[in-house]
């Protein structure tokens, strides 16, 4: 009886996936990735792409066109490194976003910024740190996914996690108990941590290598490369990977040999550190629209 049932649920997937139309997008051009084509299209049922090649190969009775004119029809883009939490901070700093903005606020806003993402050609995010948001950036994949808002795909960081006193909202008194815009840990905490985060359905663990907590506001690092490591190891675990962010030479070393999966941002990368990230099979996300997007939204 049990698989008599598996059989009928089959046909019935199978006859739900045949309702739905099919779509001819043509363009003056198509990048397949490699080459620039003239002529070519791609048909797309539901949420998959069926076939890529010459228009000729690919009508057939019944389609529905999209005609795009005069443009190109490129794969989906990968944002590497997104905050979908935030918005520019000339429009509200980022202690304010983190401290006076409420949650139902942000995620109204990151509902738009999904919207926009996956407009502007991005079907795949990395959202490493919802920024004070707690888990938000969870529900906001599962929205996306159930089709109750339009979005990207995303892989999702949930809370970042930063050594303790290096992050911030800073600046307020001593008796003030100030939330913080990522999770503070130490030591053996850090395993807890982690374990909490998969529990509520991270993709991802992201932690701070370094930060900006010198005497003088310069970057440092913050984990020790054993914390780092024992971050590491407890995803690897239940399948996760960590990926850090790290300026300073010292902190993306310690990341590199604890066993991270890519270092964010990079600022202070040289030679030693690129050698380092090749014997360790670690990747480099240099963020570079970064320094640009803060010298233009900085407030």
């Amino acid at each position: 009886m049990r698989f008599r049932y598996l059989w009928l649920f089959t046909l019935i997937g199978g006859w739900i996936a045949a309702q739905q139309p099919i779509y001819l997008i043509t363009a003056n051009r198509l990048f397949d990735g490699e080459q620039m084509h003239t002529g070519w299209g791609i048909t797309v049922q539901g949420n998959r792409i069926l076939k890529v090649g010459p228009v000729s190969d690919l009508q057939q009775n019944g389609q529905d066109v999209v005609d795009a004119g005069d443009a190109t029809i490129i794969p989906g883009m990968i944002e590497g490194h997104s905050h979908l939490l935030l918005h520019p901070y000339d429009e509200t700093s980022w202690n304010d976003q983190v401290l006076r903005e409420s949650l139902a606020e942000r995620i109204a806003r990151a509902t738009i910024h999904a919207r926009k993402t996956v407009e502007a050609g991005f079907t795949t995010v990395r959202d490493l740190g919802t920024e004070g948001a707690g888990y938000a950036d969870i529900g906001l994949k599962q929205a996306i996914e159930k089709g109750v808002i339009t979005g990207p795909r995303m892989w999702c960081a949930g809370p970042a996690m930063v050594a303790t006193g290096s992050y911030g909202p800073k600046g307020f008194a001593d008796q003030v108990d100030v939330p913080q815009g990522a999770i503070e840990v130490d030591g053996e905490g850090i395993i807890h941590e982690v374990r909490t985060e998969i529990g509520h359905g991270v993709d991802v663990l992201k932690i701070y290598a370094d930060y900006r907590w010198g005497r003088n506001g310069e970057a440092l690092p913050t984990f020790t490369e054993d914390e780092i490591h024992t971050a590491v190891q407890t995803a690897a675990s239940a399948g996760r990977d960590v990926v850090a962010h790290a300026a300073t030479k010292e902190g993306m070393l310690r990341a590199i040999r604890a066993g991270v999966r890519t270092i964010e941002h990079g600022d202070q990368v040289d030679r030693e550190v690129l050698q380092a990230m090749l014997d360790h099979h670690v990747a480099l996300c240099p963020t570079l629209a970064a320094p640009e997007a803060i010298f233009l939204y900085r407030g």
